[in-house]
């Protein structure tokens, strides 16, 4: 990159970064849907990350398999607890 100033050409060699910024936005509330509605139109700059999507669960949560395996393994428990299996 050159800069012309006063006359002076400097040549500089830096290379600018992108930065990143994870946000959660709560969706559940007007502003947040507007929110959403509004980076939406910035497909180049703005990339959602849906776990529906993308198959990549965040740490601390669980897939629906997984949720659903662990209620079915509560319910026999207390099944087997009352007599009821």
């Amino acid at each position: 990159m050159f800069f012309i100033q006063n006359d002076l050409y400097l040549q500089t060699n830096q290379t600018i970064k992108a930065m990143i910024h994870y946000v959660k936005i709560d969706d559940s509330t007007p502003t947040g849907k507007k929110i959403v509605k509004d980076l939406r139109r910035h497909r180049k700059a703005v990339k959602f990350e849906n776990p529906a999507e993308t198959g990549i669960v965040p740490e601390g949560y669980m897939t629906g398999d997984e949720f659903w395996d662990i209620a079915r393994q509560n319910l026999d428990n207390i099944c087997k607890q009352h007599g009821l299996l």
